[in-house]
């Protein structure tokens, strides 16, 4: 019996995960500090529909995220929708736990890897997830045993395709390649890093090596940075922000925002948006473009907490053709921050 396809790729652009056969939406879903936290039912739903409407074909969460509900409402509403298995790519993080004391819940030695992975996909009510990510580094079990637990995970137990990392250093995936390289296991294929306009570093100039050697994929987080890049921080912050509503996750980034320096990026923001508007855009979706059209981004992972959003962020798709080289130095003159790269004490190639 022929499956009924429910998608329509409209204007997406699609790229590949890391060095994989696998294809993402350069645009996609993540369920962190929204939903199964300020986000339940109806909305949640609401929002992947919308995603999957525009294009959209991958989802991410972690076990961590509202302390497992972000899986428990990501996955029922993906069942609920009744999209075909193969038509949705789904992720899902192992590390922090639930909130649970016990030892073992969290982490990454075999025992979590596998045990929290199992754990997410009954929350998940999904049989698998297309890649599992380490969402840190656990300097407390031995690299091998990491690798070897997500090894177990993908080749014995069919728990996932793929496993990736998520804020850990260029060095550490170096080594977890190596040892698989070494041992016949599996490597990681993908990092889940901050990157903005205004976070750039690690990003730029110490993953680069990872991205020529290895062609290792990326889901960039906060593209955003955390709500700065729309301008809706400009004139103070709104009682409906997501700093206002996370008075203490926020503390910090909030008291930097009113330092000189978050008032430098304000002024930038502005700038930005005046660049937005001639394009025919809003800041938010230039910020979201700029970071899509770096090469090495597979995915930018965005956040809604109302349909309204979502709409507005794929708008970026627009925008992208027209981002052209001398439009990018513009911006890149503006933002005044792009990283140095590693001294070549005049040996450049």
């Amino acid at each position: 019996m022929a499956v009924e396809s429910k998608f329509d790729p409209k204007d997406m652009v699609f790229r590949h995960l890391g060095p994989t056969g696998l294809k993402v939406s350069i645009f996609s879903l993540g369920g962190w500090l929204t939903y199964g936290g300020t986000q339940k039912g109806d909305v949640v739903k609401e929002c992947i529909q919308k995603a999957f409407d525009h294009g959209c074909n991958f989802f991410d969460t972690a076990e961590v995220y509202a302390n497992g509900q972000s899986e428990i409402e990501m996955g029922r509403a993906l069942n609920e929708l009744g999209y075909p298995r193969d038509e949705y790519v789904l992720s899902t993080k192992i590390f922090f736990g639930t909130g649970r004391k016990e030892p073992n819940t969290r982490g990454l030695s075999k025992k979590h890897i596998v045990e929290g992975l199992k754990s997410s996909l009954k929350r998940l009510n999904h049989d698998y997830v297309d890649i599992v990510l380490a969402h840190r580094p656990d300097n407390a079990t031995p690299m091998k045993e990491v690798v070897e637990g997500f090894t177990q995970a993908i080749r014995n137990l069919n728990l996932a395709y793929y496993w990736g990392t998520s804020e850990w250093s260029a060095t550490q995936i170096m080594e977890a390649t190596q040892i698989a390289e070494k041992y016949n296991l599996i490597a990681p294929i993908a990092e889940q890093p901050q990157y903005n306009a205004f976070h750039r570093q690690r990003f730029e100039v110490e993953y680069a090596p990872l991205y020529d050697q290895f062609k290792y994929g990326t889901t960039i987080w906060s593209p955003l940075a955390s709500g700065l890049l729309t301008g809706k921080y400009n004139d103070g912050i709104p009682e409906d922000s997501r700093f206002a509503t996370n008075k203490d996750f926020f503390e910090n980034t909030v008291k930097q925002l009113q330092s000189p320096e978050g008032q430098a990026k304000i002024e930038k923001v502005r700038k930005l948006t005046t660049i937005a508007e001639k394009l025919g855009g809003t800041v938010t979706q230039l910020s979201l473009a700029w970071a899509a059209k770096n090469p090495n981004v597979s995915t930018v992972i965005l956040g809604a907490t109302k349909v309204e959003q979502l709409e507005d962020n794929f708008g970026a798709l627009k925008l992208l053709d027209k981002l052209t080289p001398e439009l990018m130095e513009e911006i890149e003159k503006i933002l005044d921050n792009k990283p140095a790269g590693p001294a070549t004490f005049g040996r450049d190639r």
